[in-house]
């Protein structure tokens, strides 16, 4: 079963070590019991997605960098998201400002190669039935 994302849902990403929060501005006209309904355009790095703690990926020319000062041994350096395209895995069809709905399906790309999910860790996601 799907689900809405809302405001507040907790994000990982598979390069960083720790979780993020899913921003949405103020203004939706999506609302399910006071928190925002996300839509796939909720992507802007620091708007919506901020950063995932330390970055490990070697595709970010900053871990990259320091792990060749650091001899070879993987630095990871803090994350600053590069989320440039719309969340992937949505339906067309159920819209939210005129855009495919965020669903807890759906993934984001990072340009220094994460995926980043939407996760349920403790039970603190804010979600709406599909």
């Amino acid at each position: 079963m799907r689900y809405y994302v809302c405001k507040g849902a907790q994000l990982n990403c598979s390069m960083g070590d720790m979780p993020s929060i899913l921003n949405v501005l103020p203004g939706r006209r999506g609302w399910h019991r006071g928190n925002e309904i996300a839509n796939i355009s909720d992507h802007k790095p620091m708007v919506h997605v901020h950063p995932f703690g330390l970055c490990h990926s070697l595709a970010n020319p900053v871990v990259a960098t320091a792990t060749a000062l650091n001899g070879g041994i993987l630095k990871p350096m803090p994350c600053i998201p590069n989320t440039l395209s719309p969340w992937l895995g949505s339906k067309p069809n159920i819209k939210i400002d005129h855009i495919p709905v965020l669903l807890t399906n759906c993934k984001l790309m990072c340009m220094w190669a994460g995926t980043i999910e939407i996760i349920d860790e403790n039970n603190k996601l804010l979600y709406c039935i599909d």
